[in-house]
């Protein structure tokens, strides 16, 4: 009996130390981010296909999670994993971003608007420059050149070390062989915005390396979340595209109140649709932090919205 009494303590106690650390939200806050909830569900409702959702709170850490853990196929997303391990062996001393690669003809792969337009042999980029195309038109054989610089295993490594165990870069843009033998690149909507708050919170790279990496990911890119809010709001993310796959994730800079967000699709009978719905979860994330951000504890706007 004994035994037993001192295990319910200890089990009571781990329960209540788990409830003091879960951020407390007032009541009038917890009904507006209920109908935030009830927005992402009838989006699911509304399209023809499959959707996940994470949402990270990064002022308090409260996160909105639907479908979290489903595995999606990345598309471009998981470009940002490749992005934040070339940065880390950057600060390592590995590589530095200055680094000048030289294009070869071989390096050519279907879908690269800029890369396959350059002078083979003569061309010649830094790894900031490749890293820059990556995020401003995705461009894929700039991707695989960094891939091959920095290393597969080392970006999983990376992923791995920040317990990120479902998210995986498994192949190189456009080998669709590969894809069909199985090596897809994969990621939960949960661990891309684990991803992204440990970027945000220097967990990859010192603070100027942070800094510079999520400049790179603001660069304008017609990503559904940027085209959802406008060009006003502070946007740093990266979307992806596959055949009947659409996603999106990174942080949008709601004014003192910034947030993650993680959509990932698959199975679309419509594309756009996909795309659509990234932008409605997104919009209606916005229009709460941006509401939750600018009020009092009990609604009272304190400050006008961004334009």
């Amino acid at each position: 009996m004994k035994k037993l009494a001192l295990l319910i303590f200890i089990l009571s106690t781990v329960a209540s130390a788990q409830q003091s650390t879960a951020p407390a939200i007032p009541e009038k806050q917890r009904i507006l981010r209920t109908k935030l909830e009830d927005t992402i569900k009838d989006v699911d409702r509304r399209l023809d296909g499959v959707v996940g959702v994470a949402i990270m709170d990064l002022t308090n850490g409260d996160t909105i999670l639907y479908h979290a853990d489903e595995v999606f196929p990345t598309a471009s997303t998981i470009k940002v994993a490749l992005l934040a391990e070339l940065y880390r062996q950057s600060q390592e001393g590995k590589l530095k971003l200055t680094d000048v690669y030289t294009v070869r003809a071989e390096d050519d792969v279907e879908d690269s608007r800029i890369f396959n337009g350059l002078t083979p042999e003569l061309t010649r980029l830094t790894l900031r420059d490749l890293a820059q195309m990556v995020v401003a038109v995705s461009d894929n054989a700039a991707t695989n050149v960094l891939i091959d610089r920095v290393g597969m295993q080392n970006v999983n490594s990376l992923l791995q070390s920040l317990s990120l165990t479902k998210t995986k870069l498994q192949r190189k843009m456009m080998d669709v062989n590969a894809a069909k033998e199985g090596r897809e690149n994969l990621a939960t909507p949960r661990e891309f915005m684990m991803l992204m708050e440990a970027i945000y919170r220097g967990r990859v790279v010192n603070q100027q390396l942070t800094d510079e990496l999520l400049k790179l990911l603001t660069t304008g890119k017609g990503s559904p979340i940027q085209i959802a809010l406008g060009e006003n709001i502070k946007v740093a993310d990266k979307d992806g595209q596959l055949p009947a796959v659409r996603g999106d994730f990174g942080i949008v800079y709601a004014p003192n109140r910034p947030f993650v967000i993680s959509v990932l699709t698959t199975y679309l009978k419509n594309e756009r649709e996909g795309e659509d719905a990234i932008g409605e979860i997104a919009e209606a994330a916005y229009s709460y932090f941006d509401r939750v951000g600018r009020s009092s504890p009990y609604g009272r706007a304190m400050s006008s919205p961004q334009p």
